[in-house]
């Protein structure tokens, strides 16, 4: 009798593996009707359930960046003496990214739905400092009350968000996909009122974190079933920066050396552009020199006093808008001065209390401005000088800070893949 029931459990092994992908070897899209290691047969009552899996969905705003070898670090000349970004090769695993920098609409819709089912403590926790434009000898005041919700600068990007403030906003932003995409599998439901950030961050982000995976029961969206996003986040330092060098535009096809290098987003060692009929405008928009934002009346050099509109000036190879000036950008890393030397060198990324203990740094006694709530910001920004718009030159600031000069943009890995 057990034989028997051998010799239908092969049967039904054959069976699947026919079913299967090419050569009848079972792959992620089809794994066919049986399991190849028990024969027992999926999406029954005493089986595993296994739905049919495409890829991942398409997550809204992002583009897919294709990893791979590079060597991260300054391109320019350290004129700060800081020797912090020293050249390492390392490896970056295929990820997306926003194509341009969060919005004010962006963010003012983030304001309209957490007003409606989040706690009004921290809807208020939400608000963006626009007194981040006041100076004290100057006339930003018209920015101060308009620059947020006035309706010509809906494309312009947010600013005075702190980093503990764009990562809030990370996790609603996952939370709103995935419950979209539940609703369209035929199980979603709405957020219930008091919703995500109703509670504590931490209790709220575990939360939601079950509620995406099991969403609508059996019919809505879940990680087994592959019809759910991975979270929204800041980029790391690394991602970040090999997202703005965009060398796979320089990189010949069947050639394994990586024989060029770029000081910015683009090719040449100009922040003009040096070819076609836009030949001489400038690429970025930056501070030019002293007293200098945008040039003369009649022929602006970069047309923005202040920020611009986040899809001006050329992408770069993997289609990402401004990843030089215009803001400068939060990514995930907590700032050490030695992350080159002591990260991994496949995706590497610094955490908090990981290695160089915030101890060593005197910042009780006023020797240091580093601890474990200092975030690293890249780019560049309307108000820097060209030297800041070089991938690899980096800054830092506390967490809870913000300024005029910082926004960020959202990041996601690529689930499902190993390259």
């Amino acid at each position: 009798m057990k034989l028997t029931n051998y010799l239908r459990l092969a049967v039904m092994g054959a069976v699947a593996l026919a079913g299967c992908g090419k050569n009848g070897q079972p792959t992620a899209s089809k794994p066919g009707k049986y399991s190849s290691t028990t024969g027992i047969e999926y999406n029954t009552e005493k089986g595993m359930a296994v739905a049919n899996f495409e890829k991942i969905p398409e997550g809204p705003g992002l583009v897919f960046i294709e990893g791979g070898r590079t060597v991260l670090g300054s391109q320019e000349e350290d004129v700060t003496q800081t020797h912090d970004n020293i050249e390492r090769t390392v490896t970056i695993a295929s990820f997306y990214m926003d194509e341009a920098e969060v919005a004010n609409i962006h963010w003012l819709e983030y304001l309209h739905f957490i007003r409606t089912d989040s706690a009004e403590e921290f809807y208020k926790s939400a608000l963006p400092d626009t007194t981040v434009w006041a100076r004290d000898l100057s006339f930003n005041d018209p920015y101060v009350t308009y620059y947020l919700r006035y309706p010509g600068f809906r494309y312009f990007p947010v600013v005075g968000v702190s980093w503990l403030q764009a990562d809030d906003y990370c996790t609603w932003r996952t939370a709103q996909v995935n419950q979209r995409l539940a609703s369209e599998d035929g199980g979603g439901s709405s957020p219930k009122k008091g919703g995500l950030f109703g509670k504590k961050k931490d209790q709220a982000a575990a939360e939601g974190a079950e509620g995406t995976a099991s969403a609508g029961g059996n019919n809505g969206a879940s990680i087994e079933k592959g019809n759910t996003l991975p979270n929204y986040r800041l980029p790391t330092e690394a991602e970040w920066e090999y997202a703005a060098q965009a060398l796979v535009g320089t990189q010949e096809v069947g050639n394994e050396n990586q024989e060029e290098k770029r000081i910015y987003p683009w090719d040449g060692k100009s922040t003009r552009n040096a070819y076609g009929r836009k030949q001489g405008q400038f690429l970025a928009n930056f501070k030019r020199g002293r007293g200098d934002y945008a040039g003369i009346a009649g022929s602006l050099n970069d047309g923005a006093m202040i920020t611009d509109y986040i899809y001006s000036y050329p992408p770069n190879d993997y289609g990402l808008y401004n990843m030089a000036g215009n803001v400068n950008e939060w990514v995930q890393d907590v700032y050490r001065p030695l992350s080159f030397q002591d990260v991994e060198d496949l995706n590497p990324f610094r955490r908090n209390g990981v290695g160089d203990p915030a101890e060593r740094y005197d910042k009780k006694g006023y020797q240091s401005l580093i601890d474990d709530h200092v975030r690293v910001f890249k780019g560049g920004s309307w108000r820097d000088v060209a030297y800041w718009l070089s991938p690899g030159t980096r800054r830092f600031m506390a967490e809870d800070s913000a300024t005029a000069t910082i926004g960020f943009r959202c990041a996601m890995i690529n689930a499902g893949s190993n390259r």
